[in-house]
């Protein structure tokens, strides 16, 4: 018996641009597939669809791959400075909490938003519709039955 991939979904019905094109377009808040609409429509709450293309990026879901890229571009930046700060003039340390925890939240909170864009670009350039949570047919997966009692044991 010989291996076939299992059928994959339909592609999108746009064009799909360019791993960098896509990225920097999410980036500056504007649609990854034509450039031309918004990507958010609050904070980070993403359009049900651009307004100029029509492309369904509501669909997408970057889950929680922007606060981790978030947190690790925010950690490489900041932290050699609060090590540095703490080398040279060895401050208390409440004065590092008064300090550190405010730039840290504000540079995470100035970040979050360009980052979740250039994820939702990544996902468009991947060939992501939204379409991969759904379920292939409209039946819900069955439960795992329960072994029978007594059915663990030798005997």
């Amino acid at each position: 018996m010989r291996w076939s991939p299992p059928p994959s979904h339909a592609a999108p019905p746009y064009v799909v641009p360019p791993l960098g094109l896509a990225v920097r377009r999410g980036v500056a808040n504007r649609c990854p597939v034509c450039g031309g609409g918004r990507i958010f429509a609050g904070y980070l709450t993403v359009v049900q669809s651009c307004v100029a293309c029509g492309a369904p990026l509501g669909r997408l879901r970057a889950d929680d791959a922007p606060p981790y890229f978030t947190i690790l571009l925010t950690g490489h930046i900041l932290v050699p400075g609060v090590l540095w700060v703490e080398k040279a003039y060895m401050p208390p340390m409440w004065l590092h909490m008064v300090v550190w925890l405010p730039l840290f939240t504000i540079v995470c909170m100035l970040l979050l938003r360009p980052i979740k864009g250039a994820v939702v670009g990544w996902m468009v350039r991947l060939g992501f519709t939204g379409d991969e949570h759904a379920p292939d047919s409209g039946q819900p997966l069955a439960p795992a039955r329960a072994p029978a009692r007594g059915a663990d044991r030798d005997g």
